[in-house]
């Protein structure tokens, strides 16, 4: 396998990434602004630790892995692709749809891959409950709901918007397949005086598809469900759930008989779905885009369509009133 990747940020999540890339045996190189920290793993994981420029500057590292503060995203990912590498991002892509779109362009003028962490769709059971949705299993979708919520990480540079959400909203993107029309967020701000910890999302669609996202990190367990509600059957994506029980179809459906609605229940059944760790296979793909294999699942349009409405969420949340995404 070909050593080619560097990560550049070793810190609470950066270490994952360090880590998967060098089971995946295409780790090269480490860089920290800590010096004890890229020290610690380069010796750890046997590989370089150069400072940044010398990463941008190597012709042996072909690929570059950001997962660094968002305000340095931009910055960082563009000198890296004007550099002629290709670049995995952490999310959110970006701080706002002006840096986002110079990121792309950077990439596409350089004939390099951006690629953006929306880690769910790296997981089997979302892959699978997605493959229900375009299958028809589902019926037309009528709602689509998501839950994340845990007691911390309390950031301070982020609200819980731009921390948790993005994961949700690519998710939702995905099986909507289109943008939303509008936006409506409820945030309250608790610990800090402009950083909301508690939010929820509200998202309307052209299709007349509806969907809500509550994030919170002062909650008193952790949550991570996602409910797909169709016109034939629901699924529901527990990622707390044991492997073996986190994708759960359930065929029930409503009927109108002489104007009264009328349920029909016939059980639930877990899907089965091979097991596999969605990090280790986000990496592997970054490794395959690097080698010229694949395109990036998660591109950069695809995370501008998710800055999109984060920004909108953002901007709603400030004005308490709803937003259009193609106002943004």
């Amino acid at each position: 396998m070909k050593k080619n990747i560097a990560v550049i940020g070793c810190g609470h999540w950066g270490k994952n990434l360090v880590r998967n890339f060098s089971e995946l045996g295409g780790l090269a190189a480490v860089c920290d602004p800590d010096a004890a920290v890229a020290t610690k793993y380069a010796r750890q994981y046997c590989v370089d630790n150069l400072p940044w420029k010398a990463v941008i500057q190597d012709d042996d590292i072909e690929g570059i892995v950001l997962a660094v503060p968002a305000p340095l995203h931009a910055p960082l990912a563009i000198e890296a692709l004007n550099s002629g590498k290709h670049v995995y991002v952490e999310k959110p892509l970006a701080m706002d749809k002006a840096e986002a779109k110079k990121m792309i362009l950077a990439a596409e003028n350089n004939h390099v891959r951006l690629m953006v962490g929306h880690l769910l769709h790296y997981h089997p059971s979302f892959l699978a409950l997605k493959e229900l949705v375009l299958s028809g299993e589902l019926g037309d979708l009528r709602y689509i709901y998501s839950n994340r919520l845990s007691f911390g990480k309390v950031r301070t540079e982020e609200d819980v918007i731009w921390s948790f959400a993005p994961h949700d909203i690519s998710m939702v993107l995905a099986l909507a397949g289109q943008e939303p029309k509008l936006v409506m967020t409820e945030a309250s701000n608790i610990l800090q005086k402009d950083i909301a910890d508690i939010a929820t999302i509200h998202l309307s669609f052209a299709s007349e598809l509806k969907a809500h996202i509550s994030v919170s990190w002062l909650h008193p367990h952790k949550e991570q469900k996602l409910v797909v509600i169709g016109e034939s059957a629901m699924a529901v994506f527990d990622d707390t759930k044991p492997w073996p029980e986190k994708l759960t179809i359930f065929r029930q459906k409503v009927e109108i008989n002489n104007g009264f609605p009328r349920l029909e229940e016939s059980g639930n059944e877990y899907l089965d779905v091979k097991q596999s760790e969605p990090l280790k296979n986000e990496c592997a793909h970054f490794m395959d885009v690097v080698a010229g294999k694949v395109n990036p699942k998660t591109d950069g349009y695809e995370g501008l369509s998710v800055l999109n409405v984060m920004s909108a969420a953002s901007l709603s949340a400030k004005q308490k009133h709803s937003v259009r995404v193609s106002d943004i």
